[in-house]
């Protein structure tokens, strides 16, 4: 009987052990403006060997920013990988006017991200997570919970896009030169109220991601990232990756899932045009022509 009990309360809680949460909360450091927050960040992480390659603070949600880093030892297990795997290059650190701090798990995100290659990247991603909480500090995670298994073909729900969906592709340009050169022009000129908040590229391997600010007053990052829950900051800036001639991004209902795998289906319903409009503008900044009106 004893035996029949325990197994039945592994069944029960057994898929709460294997959840896992997209976001980790860090120390709080000093309050203060944005930029000065994110600045103590930054020191922190830069003596912990990351590399600062960006900051965003996005329109229309004032208190929060977001700065981005590389980190070497992942960098080179990309390089690896290959592919498409190059959307995992940049770690996101959240913060708040109020010193709050929070950042991607890297057990969910890379999951996700690696997929298959997930296994021999394992060791790379724990060193990565003990970098994280050694420089930041961790007290525990949220922002909804996943099962590990399901990370690596995540989708919100049946029927939904995942990692591999043919609504990613945005453009393919004639070479990977040149994708990168439109994508860099681009942000550069503020296409479609856009800038860039940071890129990395590999060019012997022919694969690049570049951050995204989508700065527009009514359909930048403000406005459905408020609906969804704007302490998930830590997801932003959405990005575009080059894969060859190919210009991809990850198609938001997709993305936006992920990244709050817990709110539910009415506040999606809420932002039900968003996958659209980021796509929208994600094209042009490829390279694309806007779409007719």
């Amino acid at each position: 009987m004893h035996k029949l009990l325990a197994i039945l309360a592994l069944m029960v809680f057994s898929p709460l052990v294997w959840a896992i949460s997209p976001y980790v909360h860090g120390d709080k450091v000093a309050a203060g403006d944005v930029p000065a927050v994110m600045s103590q960040v930054e020191g922190k992480l830069a003596k912990a060997g990351f590399n600062v390659i960006g900051r965003y603070a996005p329109q229309g949600l004032p208190g929060y920013g977001v700065v981005v880093v590389t980190d070497n030892a992942l960098l080179a297990r990309i390089k690896s990988l290959g592919g498409a795997s190059i959307v995992g290059a940049a770690i996101r650190i959240g913060v708040k006017s109020d010193g709050s701090v929070s950042y991607m798990n890297p057990d969910y995100w890379y999951r996700a991200y690696f997929r298959s290659g997930f296994k021999a990247a394992e060791h790379t991603v724990k060193a990565l997570e003990s970098k994280l909480a050694k420089s930041l500090g961790a007290h525990g995670t949220f922002g909804g919970d996943v099962a590990r298994t399901d990370l690596n073909e995540y989708q919100y729900m049946f029927g939904m896009e995942g990692f591999e969906s043919d609504k990613n592709l945005l453009i393919e340009h004639l070479s990977f030169e040149d994708a990168v050169k439109a994508i860099q022009d681009n942000l550069a000129q503020g296409r479609a109220k856009t800038s860039k908040v940071y890129e990395v590229i590999m060019p012997d391997k022919k694969i690049a991601v570049f951050g995204v600010a989508m700065n527009d007053p009514k359909e930048g990052d403000g406005w459905w990232v408020k609906t969804v829950g704007a302490d998930n900051i830590a997801a932003l800036p959405y990005e575009i990756y080059v894969v060859g001639p190919k210009a991809d991004h990850l198609f938001a209902r997709y993305r936006i899932a992920l990244g709050w795998p817990a709110v539910g289906m009415g506040q999606f319903m809420r932002i039900v045009e968003a996958p659209y409009i980021i796509q929208e503008t994600l094209s042009q900044v490829a390279g694309g022509a806007p779409a007719e009106k």
